[in-house]
């Protein structure tokens, strides 16, 4: 199976590391830059389960060595665009697409541009970043990489083949029968986590420290499940205390990496996460008032952004 990842940032690198120490037969698709990088020093793993450096392939270009079996994304959602267009030349008749995008609109862009029989679903649970040496920093204890037919249909051979590589990757995670629902569950925890953390500039738990915190954090999930419900993907009472879990520990670090980018004064993913979540709850008829608040801090913040930009 020939596996092509669009570039070779934190979770891409991580990945696609971890999947050619096992064996896999892997090419990063990346920028002139990157490609020089990883050409000169090869890819630097830092992990809690092991440091690796090792030789990797890489091209610049899709239509280098493909057409690719499977084709994994791991792009911010403000890069979708560019994005499609660079692994354009990869796809071939038989190619699958995983993205591992957060949200639920960047499906609909890829059915649209290479067909939904090629787009499977697909995310990632992982504490990873690349620091300014191109050093993917794998720092949380656990690295879970999910994907499956989003028809409910058997897997299709790729998936088969994949979800065996990745087992002996060492990643855990693999075939999800029920990806849908688990893209929804992580989509309501991390608008709920990003709305909530760049409002009040601060973790999960710094929210917490506000005398009104834990219910807005609350609400905020309230907000959003009902927006899933209203897709036909609720979580139920099981997948919401799953939730509330991760957002409502005392003292707790967990931040939204949206926070970071923006206190970094980069783009930030406002518009997949937060913003659609709002235009499907209005198409809904869903009252958000939490996420809107949040939603209009994040477009001042862009709005400012842009303005110091041109």
């Amino acid at each position: 199976m020939k596996i092509l990842i669009l570039g070779a940032g934190a979770i891409g690198g991580l990945v696609g590391g971890r999947l050619q120490q096992s064996g896999a037969d892997v090419t990063f698709l990346v920028r002139e830059k990157r490609n020089e990088a990883l050409q000169r020093d090869g890819l630097v793993i830092k992990s809690t389960k092991g440091d690796i450096t090792q030789k990797v392939k890489s091209v610049t270009n899709g239509a280098e060595g493909g057409p690719y079996d499977v084709v994994l994304l791991t792009c911010k959602a403000y890069d979708l665009d560019s994005a499609m267009d660079a692994i354009a030349p990869a796809v071939g008749a038989n190619t699958t697409i995983v993205p591992l995008l957060n949200g639920m609109r960047h499906l609909e862009a890829l059915d649209a541009r290479f067909g939904a029989e090629k787009v499977v679903g697909g995310l990632a649970r992982v504490g990873v970043a690349m620091n300014g040496e191109g050093h993917i920093l794998h720092t949380s204890p656990f690295a879970v990489i999910s994907f499956g037919e989003r028809d409910s249909k058997p897997a299709r051979k790729a998936l088969v083949d994949l979800d065996a590589a990745i087992k002996a990757s060492g990643i855990d995670g693999g075939l999800n029968a029920n990806i849908v629902q688990d893209l929804w569950d992580k989509w309501i925890m991390l608008c709920t986590l990003a709305a909530t953390c760049c409002l009040m500039r601060g973790s999960s738990g710094d929210v917490l420290e506000a005398d009104e915190g834990l219910a807005i954090v609350l609400e905020t999930v309230e907000e959003a499940r009902q927006v899933a419900a209203a897709a036909g993907h609720d979580p139920g009472e099981k997948g919401l205390k799953t939730i509330r879990s991760f957002l409502t520990v005392k003292g707790s670090k967990f931040t939204a990496s949206m926070l970071h980018d923006l206190e970094k004064g980069g783009m930030v993913e406002a518009d997949h996460i937060v913003g659609d979540m709002i235009a499907r709850a209005k198409k809904a008829g869903i009252a958000t008032p939490n996420l809107r608040l949040a939603y209009a801090h994040l477009q001042v913040y862009l709005a400012k952004r842009a303005r110091k930009a041109a």
